[in-house]
């Protein structure tokens, strides 16, 4: 058995402080948010050294992600990302600035434009993606592949819960 973490503490806190409340739900859920957060900090590792916040790398990566010629809609990027479509005005403007995204007009809607990757864009977040993967790998080092795979399921349903509509 593993020794006590940070979230055993505070479970076992709110336990004595408040022994009429169930607080099971934290042993799972408090550690899930407390790895989102140490993974949000490697991630900003891995990107550092390249240059990019991990904003950057969310809007470069869900246009690398769409294939050739690398193109969405604000709208699409704006679902891809989950921002507000204000945040994602300012964060193509930013990533126009820095020559990793340009703007087009759409050939399908007169009033639309789409948001495309620069040359210099597909290797800023190729780039990124590599060390992230390597960065990645090595968080997940010390589980198995069955782990892996079991950890992979679990946090898919749990995912499915909070996707449900209500």
């Amino acid at each position: 058995m593993n020794p006590p973490d940070d979230v055993d503490l505070i479970v076992a806190a709110w336990q004595r402080e408040r022994p009429d409340l169930d607080v099971a739900p934290l042993q799972v859920l408090s550690r899930v948010s407390r790895l989102a957060k140490r993974l949000d900090l490697a991630r900003a590792g891995a990107f550092a050294g390249l240059g990019l916040e991990i904003w950057e790398f969310d809007v470069l990566a869900a246009l690398r992600r769409t294939g050739a010629p690398y193109r969405l809609s604000p709208g699409a990027l704006v679902e891809a990302t989950l921002v507000t479509s204000g945040t994602m005005t300012n964060r193509v403007d930013r990533l126009l600035a820095r020559e990793l995204v340009t703007r087009r007009p759409s050939p399908t809607d007169r009033r639309g434009v789409l948001v495309e990757l620069t040359p210099a864009g597909v290797r800023a977040v190729d780039g990124a993606m590599e060390a992230l993967l390597t960065r990645e790998r090595a968080v997940l080092a010390g589980l198995s592949e069955a782990d892996r795979r079991a950890l992979t399921g679990f946090l898919r349903e749990l995912q499915a819960g909070l996707d449900a509509p209500e």
